[in-house]
């Protein structure tokens, strides 16, 4: 006899099979950067939304600096070649597709870009086209620093710059880092890794 028929019976109200319980997400998202203390190990952060005004002004240092000068004198170089019309028109096509790249790119990047502290290792996934995903060891990790450029340091953002066993060059890090919580993971990261602060 099932359970409906016996609740039937005894004059008590059906009841509601159970909800299949919903999976939990592998790879949680807080609602904004994180703050000193970065959570609990293995959550996963995005960088601080200042990044990307961090890279739209890096992107537009770029343009000016160095697109703009360089698309100029292949233009007036193939312009003897090509004629003034084809040259002309390939600088305005380099130049219209190197503002939209730095319009663009930079909020599909910051999109893209993960990272957690877990409890062995460091996870950080990046990439818009090609994703790239990498995993530091904590017990690898050598030594750690914070640094600010000028535009950073404007914008109130540090980046972590990671060493581990493997050389001298930094192995891995994590730009556009609110300043203190640029310092939270350093300090993390140096705890529970090899930093020895030298």
């Amino acid at each position: 006899m099932s359970s409906e028929e016996t609740n039937s019976r005894r004059g008590l109200p059906d009841q509601a099979p159970s909800p299949e319980p919903s999976p939990m997400p592998s790879h949680p998202l807080p609602e904004g950067p994180p703050r000193a203390g970065m959570g609990p190990a293995g959550t996963v952060h995005r960088l601080d939304p200042g990044a990307v005004q961090l890279w739209w002004a890096q992107g537009a240092l770029r343009l000016f600096l160095l697109n703009l000068p360089g698309l100029g004198i292949l233009a007036v170089l193939l312009a003897g070649s090509l004629g003034v019309p084809p040259a002309l028109l390939l600088f305005v096509g380099g130049v219209t597709f190197s503002a939209l790249q730095v319009l663009l790119w930079p909020p599909l990047a910051w999109k893209r870009f993960r990272y957690a502290l877990r409890e062995d290792d460091l996870w950080i996934s990046r990439g818009v086209i090609f994703r790239q995903e990498t995993v530091i060891p904590l017990n690898r990790i050598q030594h750690v620093d914070t640094r600010q450029g000028p535009l950073e340091r404007l914008l109130g953002l540090s980046r972590v710059v990671i060493f581990t066993a493997s050389g001298m060059a930094p192995d891995g890090g994590i730009p556009g880092l609110d300043s203190d919580s640029a310092n939270a993971l350093r300090d993390l990261l140096a705890l529970r890794g090899g930093d020895d602060g030298l």
